[in-house]
């Protein structure tokens, strides 16, 4: 691989499976966006791309379709409002992740994730690393998201002003899924930089290129890591404490009720970027957020009739009943567009909702189309992976899902495996 091209991916950009196509990751902290960052993204895909914007389940937005000639002129474009994409993709601290976006704390989470990208993106202490690294910060554990991060930050405790969070590390999904394990309890807020820079430093010192900080942990044992992440010299420091206004975009949630924009595998165009930007502006504060399940949510400003609200997206075409089934259906793009995608994800995730049943569309659900898992199948409660490409006797390529179920805490287990794609829609079926 040339140099070329990991400095392509440390500034958000990953090749398309289609020649000469790029694909460029925007990061938004906790999945938080204004209106005004919000329409310039749409710009770009509208003069850019072919556009149209894809939401990942981390909380970030793609712009697909993008020439190489024009990347330079995309990354002005975001930086005129304020976005980055600087590692998005490639070995460096990706974006901060939060599927807690409904909770009471969720502005002290905001700030947090916005302190942790300012701090660790575009710093060139954190990037070239082996693999990429990843951070979630959330309210509580009963999603298990922090179980699949690098470093997972649960919100313990408000104390004396201060948040103070446990501190989950060497979590991750992948080929060989690795639960994270409980590092620090009631950990200050004023620590967590630095313990967060003593777990990277660990993890660049000690896993071979190609591997997550979980190898590490396979390696040498949960203990062991500790041991040396402790060992570091800033793993106990404390910063001082920050100063200035509040960090976050979205205030409390009081008793307001969240409104979503539903949306089919986290895709919508430009122009519908830009109406949902205009929404955000004149009923919810000018802020939005990106989901984990791949929609943007709004919470209505003071004086807002919320109801109304919800009204006004149902009549410009969202929320209908255009997406049966499940209110919760991950799809990564799979081999429309991703080079390491070996199924139409969209197509599967199409028959497998019309193979539901009403006790199925009770489920949460979840496509990934290759053993990446992206869209974090294992902590859906039916989670569907493509695991590979099986050549037939007639020489055709045909994709192979092994299908996981999680009935309990922690991740969900492999309870079917090597799948036909009639295989599984008819496993589909008999969930009812």
């Amino acid at each position: 691989m040339t140099t070329e091209i990991r400095d392509y991916r440390l500034d958000g950009i990953y090749r398309q499976r289609q020649e000469g196509y790029f694909m460029q990751r925007v990061k938004l902290p906790a999945g938080v966006i204004s209106a005004q960052q919000a329409r310039g993204v749409a710009t770009i895909a509208r003069d850019f791309g072919q556009g149209g914007i894809h939401l990942t389940t981390r909380g970030s937005m793609e712009i697909h379709w993008l020439r190489e000639a024009d990347l330079p002129a995309v990354k002005r474009e975001l930086a005129k409002v304020g976005l980055t994409s600087r590692g998005a993709c490639g070995g460096a601290v990706r974006g901060i992740t939060c599927a807690s976006q409904g909770s009471q704390g969720f502005p002290a989470l905001e700030t947090m994730a916005r302190r942790l990208q300012r701090h660790f993106t575009g710093n060139p202490r954190f990037e070239r690393l082996p693999k990429k690294f990843k951070i979630g910060i959330e309210a509580d554990v009963a999603e298990g998201r922090h179980l699949i991060q690098d470093v997972g930050l649960v919100l313990a405790r408000l104390e004396g002003g201060h948040a103070r969070y446990d501190v989950w590390v060497a979590g991750g999904l992948g080929r060989e899924p690795r639960p994270a394990f409980l590092l620090a309890e009631g950990v200050d807020e004023r620590r967590i930089i630095p313990l967060v820079e003593a777990i990277v430093t660990v993890y660049a010192a000690h896993v071979p290129a190609g591997k997550r900080l979980k190898y590490l942990a396979g390696e040498v044992g949960e203990e062991e890591l500790r041991r040396r992440i402790e060992a570091q010299p800033c793993a106990m420091e404390e910063l001082p404490p920050v100063g200035g206004l509040p960090d976050n975009l979205l205030p409390p949630m009081d008793d307001r009720k969240r409104l979503e924009a539903r949306l089919f595998a986290g895709l919508l165009s430009s122009s519908e970027l830009r109406m949902l930007a205009d929404f955000a502006d004149s009923r919810a504060g000018g802020a939005l957020m990106v989901t984990p399940d791949q929609n943007l949510a709004f919470l209505p400003a003071n004086g807002i009739d919320g109801a109304a609200a919800g009204r006004e997206l149902e009549e410009a075409g969202f929320n209908r009943v255009s997406l049966p089934g499940p209110t919760v259906f991950r799809v990564c793009p799979g081999n429309h567009e991703c080079l390491a995608g070996l199924a139409p994800t969209r197509d599967v995730a199409r028959a497998v909702m019309d193979s539901l049943g009403p006790e199925g569309a009770k489920l949460t659900w979840a496509v990934s189309g290759c053993p990446n898992s992206c869209t974090q199948p294992q902590l859906a409660d039916v989670g569907i992976v493509t695991s590979r490409l099986v050549t037939t006797e007639g020489g055709q390529k045909e994709p192979r899902f092994d299908l996981y179920r999680r009935t309990k805490a922690g991740l969900g287990q492999k309870s079917g495996e090597m799948l036909t794609l009639e295989e599984l829609l008819e496993t589909v079926r008999r969930l009812g």
